[in-house]
């Protein structure tokens, strides 16, 4: 390789390392922005969880058609993705524990719906038929712009034509940490802790089947919102990771390619004095 063309590859990376230098700051201010969205609405959604919970092992009058088992013969599927990539292992590790998951289904014989959220989730999963999907979902989503797929798969579940729903996303553990998680929807999983030790019913007004009806709706909403947040919070912060390494990796190539010019510089200059003395030496 002349010195030519190891100038012109130093020069490529160094633009390469300045773009993934300005993404990575991007994605640690979105990544700050996203954590702060996803934690403040935490404690509404576990909240709902333990609420729901506490109603499914009351006495309950009234029983939802979401806490209500059944045999399983068709199942629907929810992923929960990124729009976009450069976000490392990312999706990958999600699709990977989704795949696991429908494989399960599929060896017992049970029929697969999917629906999606983003871009990558579509074009991983558009060969099983998506029953529904929503890209673009943007840094910020409002719940009105999330409901389209959720509705779809609920509304077979309410028909008959499902038996269960479970929703996939990654789970925000720390800035160095996501991972997948898979989270039964329906029917309602009671979660079990020491408060569960015992039963009760709430008294409700006007009716337990009204008040019942909008909890189940809240408590879905809350479970898909914190889904997608938390997914949002993960893409930034596995993209500030990717790019910070990509930015590292791009100086350790420039380093390593200035070693290699400058060796060939020393060589190229060598040749030339040798060259020079042995003409001198000849007309002598």
């Amino acid at each position: 390789m002349g010195l030519k063309e190891i100038r012109s590859q130093i020069k490529s990376i160094q633009s390469t390392k300045k773009i993934t230098k300005a993404m990575e700051m991007v994605a640690a201010s979105k990544m700050r922005r996203a954590a702060d969205q996803m934690r403040a609405s935490r404690p509404y959604a576990t909240k709902m969880r333990q609420v729901v919970s506490h109603m499914a092992n009351g006495q309950l009058e009234y029983k939802h058609p979401y806490t209500l088992e059944r045999e399983v013969k068709r199942v629907g599927i929810i992923v929960i993705s990124t729009d976009r990539g450069l976000c490392g292992g990312l999706n990958v590790n999600l699709f990977k524990r989704v795949n696991i998951d429908i494989a399960s289904w599929k060896e017992k014989g049970v029929e697969v719906d999917v629906a999606v959220y983003g871009g990558k989730a579509m074009n991983a999963y558009k060969r099983f038929g998506l029953v529904a999907q929503e890209v673009q979902i943007g840094d910020r989503p409002e719940m009105t712009d999330l409901i389209g797929p959720i509705k779809v798969m609920l509304d077979a579940f309410a028909e008959g034509k499902i038996d269960r729903i479970t929703m996939f996303e990654n789970e925000f553990v720390n800035n160095m940490t996501q991972k997948a998680r898979g989270t039964q929807l329906v029917p309602i999983v009671s979660e079990q802790t020491d408060d569960l030790d015992y039963q009760w019913d709430y008294l409700y007004e006007p009716d337990s089947k009204v008040v019942i009806d909008l909890l189940m709706q809240r408590y879905i909403e809350s479970l898909l919102y914190q889904g997608v947040v938390e997914n949002i919070a993960c893409e930034m912060s596995a993209r500030m990771i990717a790019m910070k390494s990509a930015t590292d990796n791009a100086g350790d190539m420039i380093d390593r390619l200035k070693l290699v010019y400058n060796k060939a510089r020393q060589a190229a200059i060598t040749q030339e004095i040798s060259e020079i003395v042995s003409g001198a030496a000849a007309v002598e």
